[in-house]
């Protein structure tokens, strides 16, 4: 009679070898359909918040967030991708805009934002804090005066006599010019400023109130929606596209850093129990857009070539091994086959 140990071996060998049966071959997906269904049997009995407790999802979303946010794959392929994406745009006259973004949600996006007049508002007071702000108004409306004068110049200039009136005038504004240095009038030029940068936030709230901002806005994008994607490039070259996405990656990437932005993560979480914690685990599925037949799609897109590849090499038939020989060889085993 063979010793307990040869015995054990032997039925070793005849589990790995039904193991490796299950999980290769045409068996492999009777096998993943049957665990799926097992497996989601058991989660519609298991509620969210009973499972995972809210202070380890907090814990869990940090670090993936850290992890993954500022892993060297996503870093080397932002600007890759960004390239890529540029050339395909270049290349592709198959598809307009209009195809690839519906108009409805362009619309009420628009619509949205033109109708966010608190924003608008904060946006155009905290403007006027700006003097460099305020400077530039104040050479956006000086430029709209000059360009009106000098075309009412031209008109004037024809009329007899007018010609000498307004070089008198000219050689008497260089005059002014030259005391621009006094300090009344500079506190008058800082003041014209602020008045410039008043005057042109109200053109800039009259407009966006009154005027047909959105319906223009909407022509502007129907202009384009009938136009094939390539000729987007038109707006940036390749450099400029590689340039801003990596910008904001960098933002992204500093932002994720900041304690702040935890806190953030910690809220989303909070609010995600509140709505889903009392869900079992597989209820929670479909309100992921998922299924059981999704999850073992899947499954079986990826999982017999792995299989397959670890079972070539006897990779997979070492880990069986490895896991179940202790139980085998174990002192227990041994006395029942010794029995």
């Amino acid at each position: 009679m063979s010793e307990p140990r040869e015995i054990a071996e032997r039925l070793l060998d005849a589990q790995v070898e039904y193991l490796l049966g299950e999980v290769t071959g045409d068996r492999f997906a009777e096998v993943v359909g049957r665990d799926i269904e097992s497996v989601l049997g058991v989660a519609d009995t298991l509620v969210f918040r009973e499972i995972v407790d809210v202070d380890q999802a907090k814990q869990t979303v940090r670090t993936i967030v850290d992890l993954i946010g500022g892993s060297p794959v996503i870093a080397d392929m932002v600007g890759v991708f960004a390239d890529s994406i540029y050339d395909n745009i270049a290349e592709n006259n198959d598809y307009t805009l209009g195809q690839v973004v519906d108009r409805e949600p362009v619309e009420a996006l628009l619509e949205k934002i033109f109708a966010m007049h608190q924003a608008q508002e904060r946006i155009l007071d905290r403007l006027t804090e700006s003097p460099l702000v305020a400077t530039v108004a104040a050479k956006f409306v000086d430029k709209l005066i000059n360009d009106f004068v000098a075309a009412n110049r031209e008109r004037a200039e024809k009329i007899p006599g007018v010609s000498s009136l307004m070089s008198l005038g000219q050689s008497a504004a260089n005059r002014a010019k030259k005391v621009a240095d006094n300090s009344f009038v500079g506190d008058l030029a800082g003041k014209g400023a602020l008045f410039a940068l008043k005057r042109t936030n109200n053109a800039i709230r009259e407009m966006l109130r009154d005027a047909p901002v959105h319906s223009a806005a909407m022509e502007f994008w129907d202009l384009h929606a009938d136009e094939p994607v390539s000729g987007l490039r038109e707006y940036l070259t390749r450099k400029d596209l590689n340039e801003l996405v990596l910008l904001c990656y960098e933002i992204a990437v500093t932002t994720r850093e900041k304690p702040y932005f935890g806190l953030l993560l910690d809220e989303c979480v909070e609010v995600f129990f509140q709505k889903y914690g009392d869900y079992t685990l597989a209820a929670m599925l479909p309100e992921l857009g998922l299924t059981g037949d999704d999850i073992a799609t899947e499954i079986l897109r990826y999982g017999p070539a792995v299989i397959e590849g670890a079972k070539r090499n006897g990779v997979l038939a070492g880990l069986i091994r490895e896991r179940l020989a202790p139980f085998y060889t174990s002192e227990a085993v041994l006395a029942i086959l010794a029995g």
